[in-house]
């Protein structure tokens, strides 16, 4: 299967860390961010890469190059101005194939077990779904979470027949069926939180509850913490 890692974001609130350094490509624990995925993904078995970017976006190519580093083939998209999530993954659709495919945040940090995402993809395949989300306890950044989970699927609201049903956060990490994006012009900026909401209210999301380490490596005292952390294993 393939995996799409997004890398286009400006990091606007990691300046002025990412004037000069794309955010993918701030270090934690002696390895960039991008880098945790990318080895991750390819002990998975997963090699097939995409890769988009845009600001400072060649600092990553340089980087990274073909992936031959890492055991990968890595591919990229290059937006020049960021289209956002939904917008930047339509933009990849050539590169991405017609079956499911993984897309996960290159700004985040988990733990989360990739070699669950190639059977995750072939059930969704196999289905009527349109995204399948792996969905994360809230952080203090964002307590109120955003999608919620009953029976592993993703529905509006929470069941009160189901008590088992709570509101968590998007780890940023999805499969999804390229026809999600088959409305989105290529080239043109999208964001994904409403055509998830629209198929969510569909009933046409999965989800699972990941509840390792999760971390949305958002600002620099993050950045920090998380380096401390893993250089203290």
């Amino acid at each position: 299967m393939l995996a799409m890692i997004l890398a286009a974001g400006r990091g606007e609130r990691m300046r002025p860390l990412t004037d000069h350094t794309p955010k993918p490509l701030l270090q934690v624990g002696g390895k960039a961010l991008i880098v945790w995925h990318i080895e991750r993904l390819v002990q998975a078995g997963i090699t097939e890469l995409v890769i988009n970017h845009a600001h400072l976006g060649m600092q990553i190519e340089q980087a990274l190059g073909d992936g031959s580093q890492f055991g990968a083939h890595i591919r990229y998209s290059n937006e020049g101005t960021a289209l956002e999530t939904a917008g930047g993954i339509a933009n990849a659709l050539h590169l991405l194939g017609e079956q499911p495919f993984a897309v996960v945040n290159g700004d985040v940090y988990c733990d989360y077990d990739f070699t669950h995402l190639p059977h995750c993809a072939a059930a969704l395949a196999n289905s009527t779904d349109m995204a399948h989300l792996v969905l994360v306890n809230n952080p203090e950044h964002n307590p109120s979470g955003d999608f919620c989970l009953s029976n592993q699927r993703v529905v509006p609201t929470p069941s009160i027949l189901n008590p088992q049903s709570s509101i968590l956060t998007f780890s940023g990490i999805g499969l999804y069926r390229p026809a999600l994006f088959n409305g989105i012009a290529r080239g043109s900026a999208a964001p994904l939180a409403p055509l998830l909401r629209a198929q969510i209210a569909a009933g046409k999301v999965s989800g699972e509850h990941h509840r390792g380490i999760w971390i949305d490596v958002g600002t620099p005292q993050r950045l920090q913490e998380l380096d401390q952390q893993l250089r203290s294993v």
